[in-house]
């Protein structure tokens, strides 16, 4: 195999610096693995924040993106795409696009003008769906963006989970490759750390944000342990505009009585730590998770792990077996999870272990060495289309 076939030169697009999980995922799989010969384009914006440290290339080029655009009124909307076409012409015209032997998109948005970007090249375009590709998502537009340009455009797709894909398969080519690989999640598959003594402790792994849960498990938490001993830790920043949503969490546990028994971490870096400390990791997100990488965190570090029943946690977590699976946005059953898992020592034990040994947990190498095994399988697909 020539040296071009089994290192293709990758470019990855991505439209912020801040460490979501899709940003995240991407930093954790280019470092397991010195065998990229990559590229990350990002759009101008300051710094490279989280991309600061790669060993790669990590470059900028266009205008400045912005977030929330799913919420975005008419006007910014036309804003936004204007934005969007401005990004595709700077993108295409960058010498590391045109010297590209595949191109992957690592978000909804620079999908979007990635996509405008490949539209008439003849370099393989690949998409990785990080969310359901419908309006509850992505908004009205961007569900529209994805289904009518991003996807048709599309040489390959990679989705984390069975679901996501799914949403997805419906609007792109049939003779495509596409493939279920899970975000690199910084995972360490070890025998799990023994939980602490001590009173309890419930903790949430997420960025800052309404839709991922917090206010809801801040909810659960104060019906199950308002005026007890145990502790409720949230772990991430805040990106995206959303410090406000923070001081209102500060704000509603002080409504609560629970505002002692509340620890807002902000940004972890040492996630395995945290975890280690944590006897129960909780996912309660708002709307279908696609993946839920701190489900994976969770099961992987011998956390007892509760999930909102839908999603892509659902096709990780086995109710009672590996894990509990509850009512999505229901602040009681939560509840009466949490206190479940509170009264009942043995059961915290054996879901924890049983967490640390589900299947198809994979270390950060594993998840880089089936990126670059589906990008060689796109690059072989696309060449036999253009033969015919």
């Amino acid at each position: 195999m020539g040296e071009s076939s089994r290192r293709p030169r990758t470019l990855f697009l991505d439209h912020v610096t801040v460490p979501g999980g899709a940003e995240l995922a991407l930093v954790r799989m280019l470092r397991a693995d010195p065998d990229w010969n990559a590229v990350v384009l990002l759009p101008p914006g300051g710094d490279a924040g989280v991309f600061a440290d790669l060993p790669l290339p990590v470059r900028s080029a266009g205008v400045a993106q912005r977030f929330g655009a799913s919420t975005a009124s008419a006007a910014e909307q036309v804003g936004n795409a204007l934005r969007l076409a401005a990004q595709a012409i700077s993108t295409r015209l960058n010498r590391a696009f045109r010297t590209a032997d595949v191109v992957v998109a690592n978000t909804t948005r620079s999908a979007a003008y990635g996509a405008l970007a490949a539209w008439l090249s003849r370099v393989p375009f690949v998409v990785h769906i990080r969310d359901m590709a419908d309006a509850e998502a992505l908004g009205g537009a961007g569900a529209a963006i994805m289904r009518r340009i991003v996807l048709p455009r599309a040489d390959g797709i990679v989705a984390d989970t069975r679901r996501a894909l799914a949403s997805a398969l419906p609007f792109a080519d049939p003779r495509i490759p596409a493939a279920v690989i899970p975000s690199a999640s910084g995972l360490k598959l070890r025998p799990p750390a023994p939980r602490p003594d001590g009173p309890l402790v419930v903790g949430m792994l997420a960025r800052i944000d309404p839709w991922k849960g917090q206010e809801l498990l801040l909810d659960a938490f104060a019906r199950a342990f308002g005026g007890g001993q145990e502790r409720l830790q949230l772990a991430g920043s805040a990106p995206f505009g959303h410090e406000d949503f923070a001081a209102r969490l500060r704000s509603r546990a002080e409504e609560l009585g629970v505002s002692g028994q509340l620890d807002l971490l902000g940004h972890v870096a040492d996630v395995d730590a945290l975890l280690d400390r944590w006897h129960v990791g909780v996912q309660a997100s708002l709307r279908a998770e696609p993946l839920g990488q701190n489900v994976l965190q969770y099961l992987a570090a011998g956390c007892a792990t509760i999930v909102a029943d839908e999603g892509g946690p659902a096709e990780w977590v086995d109710d009672g077996v590996n894990g509990l699976r509850v009512a999505p946005r229901d602040a009681g059953a939560l509840a009466a999870a949490l206190r479940r898992l509170a009264d009942d020592a043995g059961l915290r034990e054996q879901l924890a272990d049983r967490g640390a040994r589900t299947p198809r947990l994979q270390e950060d190498a594993e998840i880089s060495a089936e990126h670059r095994r589906f990008y060689r399988e796109v690059l072989a697909a696309r060449a036999r289309r253009n033969a015919r």
